[in-house]
């Protein structure tokens, strides 16, 4: 991991170069180009609205002692991959589409190498309930595109979507916990009316998906006064309460740029609206630390974009920054199972946020 110097390098060159260029292109691009579909046989059933999604984690009373953690080799202040998505599409028309194949490869990629999806509020929260010796994944999707999710004439998940795929990757390997967070503008989902958004939001919810914030309608927020700032943000959040998501835990900044007030993307207030997010999400460069590092910054959550490692790519992107941790297995986090304790390799004791010293467990 390299030095807060070097991260904000990242940052100003990850953000802007990558993702501004590419995020322009998709705005540019038609977007309402039906999503690509799979073969019935394919096709997995969901769980039915309203059903509490499956919790992943170990059974109640199992506590985790430092021999154990020393056993299956927890590390609770590892680097945890926070990625992101934007249009998942049959043909590719900018660099940070991602085609359904290349999706489902990525997710079958994850599960293999024993990576267990959280929602990003239960990841900016520290709520972090995975198998011991597994290690938590973020799976983040920005501006609500129909080919992240709809509902079929059955209101089921519509076949070729993100949430079709993740469903059906979940179904394969059943340790993958089908949960993701996607973080929505003035139009989810390309659907333009308030009952078909209202029912779209509402499966997600009801199916332990995340439906957060990312301004309602996508500016630059660094070029706005801090009014305009909370404007953007506030009238979102309307939106979401409105459709029986928020209030919003998380807010993905659009194209990563932070305000000139850093604070006015954590909290504020407009017109009689007031958000206060746990975590405000960056467009990535780099995997995030863990929520009890002391370093780590809520206010400035760090994603990969997902995709290749050519051209641009080479060192900012999901194929690079997976194949590093594997190759490093020691700065991955890794799970103790035990979600009320914190189990770090001793080495690691100074490192942990001062609140969260109590629940260590150094081995």
């Amino acid at each position: 991991m390299r030095s807060s110097a070097s991260l904000t390098r990242l940052i100003g060159i990850a953000n802007v170069v990558v993702v501004v260029v590419a995020v322009i292109g998709l705005v540019l691009l038609p977007s309402s180009a039906p999503a690509p579909q799979v073969p019935a046989a394919q096709r997995v059933t969901p769980r039915p609205t309203g059903e509490p999604p499956a919790q992943v984690g170990q059974p109640p009373g199992v506590v985790a002692t430092p021999e154990f953690a020393r056993q299956v080799k927890a590390n609770e202040l590892g680097l945890v991959p926070v990625l992101m998505y934007h249009r998942i599409v049959t043909k590719r028309r900018a660099s940070i589409d991602r085609t359904p194949a290349q999706f489902r490869r990525e997710l079958e990629k994850l599960a293999e190498e024993g990576y267990v999806p959280i929602s990003a509020k239960e990841f900016a929260a520290g709520d972090i309930r995975v198998p011991a010796g597994k290690s938590p994944v973020v799976l983040t999707f920005d501006d609500g595109h129909p080919s992240h999710f709809g509902l079929d004439a059955a209101g089921n998940p519509r076949p070729g979507t993100a949430v079709a795929i993740i469903l059906q990757v979940a179904a394969k390997y059943p340790g993958f916990r089908p949960v993701a967070t996607f973080w929505i503008n003035h139009t989810p989902f390309g659907l333009p009316t308030e009952p078909e958004q209202a029912a779209a939001v509402g499966w997600l919810v009801g199916n332990g998906f995340e439906v957060a914030n990312h301004t309602w309608s996508h500016p630059n927020l660094r070029t706005l006064p801090k009014k305009k700032v909370r404007r953007q943000i506030a009238k979102a959040e309307r939106l979401l309460r409105k459709l029986g998501a928020g209030p919003a835990k998380t807010m993905a900044l659009p194209y990563g740029s932070m305000p000139r007030s850093k604070k006015t993307a954590r909290s504020g207030a407009w017109e009689g609206t007031a958000y206060d997010f746990t975590g405000v999400f960056l467009a990535g460069a780099e995997p995030s630390r863990s929520p009890y590092a002391k370093d780590f910054d809520r206010g400035a959550i760090q994603r990969i974009q997902s995709n290749g490692n050519k051209g641009e790519c080479r060192k900012w992107c999901s194929q690079y920054w997976l194949e590093w941790l594997r190759k490093h297995p020691r700065e991955r986090y890794v799970s103790d199972g035990d979600p009320d304790r914190i189990s770090i390799p001793g080495r690691l004791r100074g490192k942990i946020t001062a609140k969260r010293r109590p629940l260590v467990n150094a081995y």
